[in-house]
């Protein structure tokens, strides 16, 4: 792997997810592949409801249906995420293969239809993280512990800096992680998703209103890769000198 012999460690990495179906369930993971487009297999379904007015946003996400934080999407070949079949567990238990259009019928009343693309279905960049500092940070704010799936973040990390919000100071400089190489691009901006419980689909909306109030919006990162590779749980996070 191709790094500066002066990056310095902030940090390793403790957790990574996937999200083969946008705004469903996450795939927890021990490592994960990550190339051009971001993790593989990452965001690769969407759904989008069939009477839904044209735009530029039409999925169908969390937003409009909280509960899709219960349908599970797995891959049948989890080793090929790009080309394996795509099946989803939903809340009831029935397994259906993301085309079925019964799963569209289950998310949306009039139904919602299913596409695929090979570059993956991201309202911004393909990479998001964020550091535990933060998580616990927000939650000490609301009195109250927070679930990371809230946030949906490919990559947490445990920053070596108990700092309040460690990530923002990386933001402009490239991280390293396992093989992987990843610019840190811009802060994240948050919408309404991270007040919606990832188990139980109930609403806080203090959880946005402090990060609008305290964060201008923001909490975590996004970037993009700038060397693909391997990440694994474990992995030192190094920091490249600018």
């Amino acid at each position: 792997m191709s790094r500066s012999v002066d990056a310095v460690p902030v940090g390793r990495v403790t957790g990574l997810w996937r999200y083969p179906v946008k705004s469903m369930g996450a795939e927890v993971l021990s490592e994960a592949r990550v190339d051009w487009h971001g993790f593989e297999g990452d965001r690769r379904w969407a759904f989008i409801r069939n009477n839904k007015v044209p735009s530029g946003f039409p999925w169908l996400t969390l937003r409009e249906c909280p509960g899709m934080n219960g349908y599970v999407p797995s891959f049948v070949n989890p080793g090929q995420p790009d080309t394996s079949p795509t099946v989803v567990r939903t809340p009831d238990g029935e397994v259906l293969n993301v085309t079925d259009p019964a799963l569209g019928r289950s998310l949306d009343a009039d139904g919602a239809q299913v596409i695929r693309q090979a570059r993956g279905v991201f309202d911004t960049f393909p990479l998001s993280l964020i550091t535990t500092q933060t998580i616990e940070q927000l939650g000490d704010r609301l009195g109250k512990p927070l679930d990371v799936q809230r946030f949906r973040p490919n990559i947490l990390v445990e920053a070596t800096d108990d700092s309040p919000f460690p990530e923002d100071d990386w933001v402009g400089q490239v991280l390293c992680f396992g093989d992987v190489r990843m610019r840190v691009d811009k802060r994240d901006g948050r919408c309404v998703v991270i007040t919606i419980d990832p188990l139980t689909a109930e609403r806080t909306p203090a959880i946005l209103k402090t990060v609008v109030e305290d964060r201008e919006g923001c909490l975590g990162v996004y970037g993009t890769t700038v060397q693909p590779g391997n990440v694994a749980i474990g992995d030192i996070v190094l920091l490249e000198p600018l």
